[in-house]
């Protein structure tokens, strides 16, 4: 069972908040947008259960199409929505949790979707005003399983440091990676991906703090024989991520493995679990999910909705949905909630949570 002295000392998920840079596109307006003609590339955009997603598109010429934009406006893109987006959902998180910039102690911030030196952190932290000591961490370049492995630390910190208080910022402007080149290659990213910003403050119990679970452990489980399934290379110059076809085989048949030893050393069985996060990683791939795990589409509502909403978010994905959840206000005090995030290495990352 679970150790009790680490579940009295697991800090707890204050507040979660987002922000989307941009404005909603659906996919029928991109694909006006970016004259693509190619039936089947159009068919790929149209059969995504995407309804909308939040992008930061130049504006359409006379001709009402975008226009490209070279590596270093999409460079400037990605920093100047990178650290707006980022500044206003961690604002918002401190702000319902409570707290103010000069009360938290630990940031880790999450991007895959652009390089930044000085760091997002650092960024931010000038853009927040936050306390000169406050301890940072950048996680750059992990993709859409990142967020779980920027968590990992900051709880950490405030599991030693009780009485203080750290943030999570997943910040991706996955429109700053974008290459519209007329290939399927091309097409599954560019049909998939959207804009977002998310923050999460944890830190101690308290009377008015009873709005998210207590983590209580991880677990990572890297497929390293999928190295290449995920990846970023470079197109006529620009950074472009590439996702191989058989990204929802590989991640439905290794899923029970991470899931099965999370909940064994914890003690606790499938049917312990009351809440499932997974990140929406796409229609493939959460039915994979769904099928290798015996899930039903009500167990992963939030997953699926997010993804119809937003697309796909990358490393703040999985927050959205737990924020969807929190503001359902259905958890009971002891149900347990998974969290699980699926991106490069081939990897996947789970957390146990406890209301």
């Amino acid at each position: 069972m679970i150790n009790e002295h680490t579940a009295r000392v697991a800090p707890r998920v204050l507040s979660i908040a987002t922000s989307n840079p941009g404005q909603p596109y659906t996919n029928e307006q991109l694909i006006e947008l970016f004259d693509i003609n190619d039936s089947k590339l159009v068919n790929h955009f149209r059969n995504s259960r995407i309804s909308r997603r939040y992008l930061t598109l130049p504006p359409a010429g006379t001709d009402g199409r975008v226009g490209s934009e070279s590596s270093a406006e999409l460079a400037a893109k990605h920093k100047r929505e990178a650290v707006a987006a980022g500044a206003e959902a961690t604002l918002l998180a401190l702000e319902a949790a409570g707290l103010k910039p000069h009360d938290l102690d630990y940031i880790a911030c999450v991007t895959s979707t652009g390089f930044l030196c000085p760091g997002l952190s650092a960024l931010l932290a000038k853009a927040l005003g936050l306390r000169p000591d406050v301890h940072r961490l950048d996680v750059v370049g992990m993709g859409c399983n990142a967020g779980l492995n920027g968590m990992q630390p900051v709880v950490n910190y405030c599991r030693l440091n009780p009485a203080r208080h750290g943030a999570l910022v997943c910040v991706e402007i996955c429109s700053a990676s974008y290459v519209f080149d007329a290939t399927m290659r091309t097409a599954v990213v560019n049909s998939l991906f959207g804009d977002g910003a998310v923050a999460a403050v944890f830190g101690p119990h308290g009377p008015s703090t009873q709005t998210g679970p207590e983590v209580l452990d991880f677990c990572s489980y890297v497929m390293t024989d999928h190295i290449d399934a995920m990846r970023f290379d470079h197109v006529d110059g620009k950074y472009s991520f590439f996702l191989d076809r058989d990204i929802p085989n590989v991640i439905g048949a290794n899923v029970r493995y991470p899931i099965d030893s999370l909940l064994a050393k914890n003690g606790l069985r499938m049917r312990d679990v009351a809440h499932w996060i997974i990140h929406s990683g796409g229609r493939k791939v959460i039915d994979a999910i769904k099928f290798n795990l015996g899930l039903s589409s009500h167990a992963l509502r939030h997953t699926e909705s997010v993804l119809e909403d937003m697309g796909n978010l990358s490393s703040g994905s999985f927050l959205f949905s737990h924020r969807r959840l929190l503001q359902e206000q259905v958890a009971e005090p002891g149900d347990y909630t998974v969290m699980m995030t699926m991106g490069p290495g081939a990897s996947i990352e789970c957390c146990l949570a406890r209301f």
